[in-house]
């Protein structure tokens, strides 16, 4: 087994920007063959490395049509997919009293309806690779209260724990899956906490390694999560946090 992603078939979702285009660009990097999917992908042109290996296809997880387009896509083109990271996702911030009812709705849309709906279609293929690998991108906010308003901590949190009942229930399939937990990383979706002087000392103050993290950190992980050597790893949350997780005083 080497360190390499050689002949494996990804699906990233969301992946033309923060965590996902950085996962992105390691797969290929890696030796993937990576199908993007996102509801615009023409903003990855000049980000990446014109490539023979990378895909592209415009859409919204949430809308039921279009992920029976994503499931025929990958019928018709590999008939099996080794990876899978379930990677979009979005947030609205507010105190739980301000949301209104649509709001929170689209955030259990966007965040887990329809990564859970894709990841049930995928299965066979999943099952067609013989050893396949599944990473959700879960959050911090799923385990603790961060600030980031409930309902998305209720998306990760779900997330999670889809997490575990699936490694359980695909091992027979060789199937593993595993969740990444990212603490404040800088990427589009936390401009507006980043920029925000006094959220950013709480949150350098409550992260040993006294800054922020990097897309490229998460990516690093997903990597070898993707990977045959990491082959008995499976129904793991692991955090990538600066240690945050960890600190007391």
């Amino acid at each position: 087994m080497m360190w390499n992603l050689q002949n494996k078939k990804a699906l990233v979702t969301g992946g033309t920007k923060g965590i996902g285009l950085a996962i992105t660009k390691e797969f290929l990097e890696l030796g993937a063959e990576v199908l993007v999917v996102a509801r615009d992908t023409k903003v990855i042109q000049g980000k990446l490395k014109n490539s023979a290996n990378l895909f592209t296809m415009d859409g919204d997880i949430s809308d039921a049509a279009f992920r029976l387009q994503l499931q025929n896509k990958i019928a018709e083109n590999w008939g099996k997919l080794d990876v899978l990271v379930n990677n979009v996702g979005t947030n609205i911030r507010k105190k739980f009293v301000d949301y209104e009812e649509a709001e929170y709705r689209k955030l259990f849309e966007t965040n887990l309806f329809g990564m859970t709906e894709i990841t049930r279609r995928l299965f066979p293929f999943l099952k067609n690779s013989g050893a396949a690998s599944v990473i959700n991108i879960a959050s911090v906010a799923g385990k603790l209260d961060v600030q980031s308003g409930p309902p998305y901590g209720m998306t990760k949190a779900a997330i999670i724990q889809l997490t575990r009942h699936l490694a359980a229930e695909w091992a027979e399939f060789n199937i593993r899956v595993n969740s990444v937990s990212p603490w404040y990383i800088d990427t589009p979706l936390t401009v507006p906490v980043l920029t925000n002087p006094e959220r950013l000392e709480k949150i350098l103050a409550r992260t040993p390694m006294n800054r922020v993290g990097q897309p490229e950190e998460v990516a690093s992980l997903v990597s070898f999560l993707a990977m045959d050597k990491a082959s008995y790893i499976t129904g793991q949350d692991i955090a990538v946090d600066g240690g945050m997780g960890v600190k007391g005083l």
